[in-house]
């Protein structure tokens, strides 16, 4: 698209240059240092602008319009407590890999340093949770710096860029041709063709393989998701995935194992303990997953495919890396595959293991007609959405690891959810984003009574855009992750971890304009779902469910990622932690 280059101000080159690379929303809040951009917003009917009701919402619904989506999202937000409100999000975007660029005013260039109202370090505060970030001093450098600020976002390991605009710089006019940067970013996509031919005669040759998948696969594309199974079912290993890889591959699938790590299943991580083949796309071998390390898989070899170098051998030494775009590696190993002519080898005693260890039932739970298990609400929830393909992002506790053991997920973008930074107050401003990017579907926030808290104030951001989100929560009064932990760890000493102030969520959610519905009879859960999903406009469930359940099958922090507790298992009070372990919660 070719751009107008007479002389335009600083904010209309913001404008055109968003157009350019196709942004079609942006979530923001508006402040001093930012006004200018926004009166060039006031009559461009070209890009929608999003009013949250703060910033660390602003951030979180860009994540889940790009989560879900596959865009880039946009945030827009003033200097100093604009910015640094944002942050959280900023960071949440980092450990998640979710692409992002987002815009912040700064005082004018001249201030800069002088400690002037609303001035914050910016650039400085972001510089370690960013893939880059900018201080534009010149408005004719806006435009080239949007472009690469969008390609750093969404190529390579996606992740959030910063680019902060002085006041001056957004009201300065800038005419004729705009500066041009090189192309200084570059990063690999195609995977070393020796490399993945040894890749692809180790899979073969392997008696006991394990497809580990992580978030890359989702982050590559819906093409990666196909390939993955493809890839699949020519080698007929079996799949695990971590939490920010769920839909990958299908739950329903008979070679699904679940999900690995700390809340993952028995069969998952017994399978990856047992592997003599590990084949790890797109997944970083982080704490929650190989718990210690010592003692994660000791016998299998690691293929190791990323698209970041610096994964790579990070935290578990592998035998062979292929640094590349987890789609475009999986897609030369397939073809590798076929051109080799390999068959699949025969797995028949490997998955007869599998299966004495799915026996196991390790996602089962106590059951009970007085209370609402939270787990069954869970499994009621799914069965009742699962015709209307929905969407679901989640607040970060136990509910978030129920909904990640309980909800099957069948395709890529529906699994919203903060998983390195385990941010709570994620769950309600990314279901709004991923409800702006798809207006027809059925998103639920799935949130706790605790972590809803943190940015409920986004209700009224639903209610200003019509947004007919639904927020399910299970209410157990208690912060319910850090009193397991307290439980387990601590000799049940709850310290601080009880809410007992909660406000009544009806009326609340009707006092935004929601709807509202409270659900404390079992024999009332599947009526409540209905009546939530029936509605046309935004729901906020109130399930009241058991106060202690615990979130198991777990594996305590620091210990064997096969040491799992799991339901009917020896009575949490007589398990004994070390100080390094209770450290490392």
């Amino acid at each position: 698209m070719e751009l107008d280059v007479s002389e335009r101000s600083g904010a209309e080159i913001l404008m055109d240059s968003l157009v350019e690379q196709g942004v079609e929303v942006v979530f923001g809040y508006p402040g001093g240092a930012v006004l200018p951009i926004y009166d060039a917003l006031f009559n461009d009917q070209r890009v929608r602008h999003v009013l949250v009701r703060h910033e660390a919402g602003a951030a979180h619904a860009a994540e889940g319009y790009a989560r879900s989506t596959g865009k880039p999202g946009v945030v827009l937000v003033t200097s100093g407590p604009g910015a640094t409100n944002a942050v959280t999000g900023i960071a949440d975007a980092f450990m998640d890999s979710i692409p992002m660029v987002v815009l912040t005013g700064q005082v004018a260039t001249a201030m800069i340093g002088t400690d002037a109202f609303q001035e914050a370090d910016t650039v400085g505060i972001t510089r370690h949770c960013t893939k880059h970030n900018y201080l534009v001093k010149d408005p004719a450098d806006l435009e080239a710096t949007i472009q690469e600020a969008f390609k750093i976002a969404t190529t390579g390991r996606p992740g959030p860029v910063v680019i902060d605009i002085p006041k001056d710089v957004q009201v300065a006019s800038a005419d004729g041709k705009a500066h041009q940067m090189p192309d200084r970013y570059n990063p690999p996509f195609s995977g070393d063709e020796e490399a993945i031919a040894q890749a692809i005669d180790m899979l073969a040759a392997a008696d006991a393989p394990v497809l580990y998948t992580g978030g890359g696969i989702i982050n590559s594309g819906p093409e990666a998701s196909a390939l993955l199974r493809e890839l699949q079912a020519l080698c007929g290993a079996p799949v695990t995935s971590t939490l920010m890889g769920l839909g990958a591959f299908p739950a329903d699938h008979g070679d699904w194992l679940g999900m690995l790590g700390m809340h993952g299943t028995w069969e998952a991580n017994h399978a990856m303990n047992r592997a003599d083949l590990i084949l790890c796309l797109g997944a970083r071998f982080d704490d929650r997953v190989t718990g210690r390390l010592e003692d994660f898989s000791p016998d299998a070899r690691k293929i190791h495919v990323d698209i970041d170098r610096s994964s790579i051998n990070k935290t578990v030494t592998v035998d062979l890396p292929i640094i590349g775009d987890v789609g475009e590696v999986m897609r030369q190993m397939i073809a590798r595959w076929k051109a080799a002519g390999h068959e699949a080898n025969d797995l028949t005693e490997w998955k007869a293991r599998i299966t004495g260890w799915k026996a196991r039932q390790s996602l089962a739970y106590p059951r009970s007609e007085e209370e609402i298990m939270p787990q069954l609400a869970i499994e009621r929830l799914f069965a009742l959405t699962r015709e209307h393909d929905p969407i679901i992002s989640t607040e970060v506790g136990q509910h978030q690891m129920w909904a990640a053991q309980h909800f099957g997920f069948f395709s890529p973008n529906k699994w919203l959810t903060s998983g390195g930074l385990g941010t709570m107050g994620y769950g309600l401003p990314a279901a709004i984003g991923a409800q702006i990017g798809n207006p027809d579907a059925l998103v639920i926030d799935i949130a706790g009574e605790a972590s809803i808290q943190m940015n409920i104030q986004e209700l009224g951001t639903a209610s200003q855009y019509r947004l007919p989100v639904k927020v399910f929560i299970l209410n157990n009064e208690f912060m319910g992750m850090v009193r397991q932990w307290q439980e387990l760890t601590y000799e049940s000493r709850y310290s601080n971890s009880y809410s007992d102030a909660l406000p009544d969520f009806v009326k609340l959610a009707e006092a935004y304009g929601w709807k509202g519905i409270v659900i404390e009879d079992p024999a009332d859960l599947d009526a409540g779902i209905q009546a939530m999903i029936d509605h046309d406009g935004p729901v906020m469930v109130d399930c009241r469910v058991a106060k202690l359940a615990n979130c198991l099958p777990m594996f305590r922090s620091g210990a064997s990622h096969t040491d799992m507790m799991l339901y009917g298992d020896e009575a949490p009070a007589a398990i004994t932690v070390s100080a390094e372990a209770k450290a490392s919660v």
